[in-house]
């Protein structure tokens, strides 16, 4: 049986759709779940993952693994592969964009490929288009999205994949490879996707919620004392708030990966080593939402993934419980008060809590010094550029 949960999940409870919740802290509440316009889809679990169609695969607790893998070539080289593929999800609407994010276990040389197609309502089916080559390090094939790819149903944007026209169910297939003659365990614990329409549709403002008057103690690090650093990874400053605030809620959760292949004397040289882990080749930045959250993946003990919400209020559930949450907004100038860059066409950022009034507390990795990053914005500008620029997309990371 599959997980869905719609906009949010606290945790990917395994349910039948729209499911009571068990508590406040464990899954969203009734009003959230009823919204027609985001579906999350997830398979984790063993009942989930046996859901599937399985070549050359073995299924396990949690996971499917490599047993009588079959040949493959990427990039000229020669492996061992197995492949797992989902039931058909129907998220109940027409989507116009889908966003899978993946869990997986890739040691040494070995990477998953993540693919996707769609079916329409007329009961057009698409082809298969690849989202991403992924693994943990970049040997010996780079890790990749593949943008382009426009032909029948739909087309892939770095970590998105758009219909050309509304499409009412989608299929993910993941491939798990090893180098021919290796007998590493490359592995698939989650896959899953965020199914959406109309995200980005302007709407009235939340009301405050749970968590007004919380803010977690999220330790702050600034993305510009790193700028210049490493062109091959982005070239820090400006461009590395994905990994500066991923490394800000990892470090939340006590997590501090050891920075490997770093300058010494760097400061918070665990930026420059996400920047490093997280980077997409093939959208050359550090800013792909499914390499973050696959990373974070291999570090944490609970879930991570891409989600989108439909407003700050359902953000509120996330901190209430304990969980900061990572999210994309752009704003021009004068759209965003007190932020410390006057525009951007694309930012991430840690929501950390909410004042007493609903304004949102944030650790903003544009500050110039660690010291400036915690910034309060208001509720209303904060929630319009969110939804107004991704359709209110978030980083889940939740450690267990």
């Amino acid at each position: 049986m599959l997980r869905r949960v719609a906009v949010l999940a606290l945790p990917l409870l395994l349910a039948t759709p729209f499911a009571p919740a068990a508590t406040a802290a464990d899954e969203p509440s009734a009003r959230q779940r009823a919204t027609p316009q985001v579906d999350l889809t997830s398979w984790s679990s063993y009942r989930d993952l046996k859901t599937g169609q399985r070549t050359g695969l073995k299924l396990g607790r949690g996971q499917v693994s490599l047993l009588r893998a079959r040949p493959r070539t990427v990039a000229g080289k020669a492996y061992e592969a197995g492949t797992w593929t989902s039931p058909w999800a129907s998220p109940g609407f027409g989507a116009t964009a889908v966003i899978p994010s993946w869990e997986a276990t890739t040691p040494g040389r070995t990477l998953v490929r993540v693919e996707l197609r769609a079916q329409d309502a007329s009961g057009r089916t698409g082809t298969w288009d690849t989202v991403a080559d992924w693994a943990r390090t970049d040997r010996p094939v780079p890790r990749r999205t593949y943008s382009g790819q426009t032909d029948d149903l739909g087309r892939v944007s770095a970590d998105t994949w758009f219909a050309t026209s509304a499409v009412t169910s989608y299929q993910l297939r993941v491939t798990l490879m090893r180098p021919k003659g290796s007998s590493k365990a490359v592995s698939l614990e989650r896959v899953g996707a965020v199914a959406s329409a109309d995200a980005s549709a302007a709407r009235p403002t939340s009301q405050p919620g749970p968590a007004a008057g919380t803010v977690l103690p999220v330790p702050t690090y600034s993305q510009m004392v790193h700028s210049g650093h490493y062109p091959a990874w982005g070239g820090g400053g400006e461009a590395w708030c994905s990994p500066t605030s991923l490394a800000m809620v990892l470090a939340y959760h006590g997590i501090a990966p050891t920075p490997t292949g770093i300058t010494a004397g760097h400061a918070d040289a665990v930026v420059d080593h996400t920047a490093k882990m997280v980077y997409d080749h093939g959208y050359r930045g550090t800013g792909n939402w499914a390499f973050n959250t696959a990373y974070a993946a291999t570090l944490v003990g609970g879930d991570s993934y891409v989600t989108r919400m439909r407003d700050l209020r359902e953000a509120e559930d996330f901190i209430a419980a304990g969980v900061p949450l990572i999210v994309s907004i752009a704003f021009g100038r004068n759209q965003l008060a007190g932020a410390p860059i006057s525009a951007s066409n694309g930012h991430l950022l840690v929501v950390v809590g909410f004042e007493a009034d609903g304004d949102v507390v944030v650790n903003d990795p544009a500050g110039a010094t660690n010291a400036e990053v915690r910034r309060v914005y208001d509720r209303a500008q904060f929630e319009r550029i969110w939804i107004a620029a991704s359709g209110g997309t978030a980083y889940v990371v939740r450690n267990s």
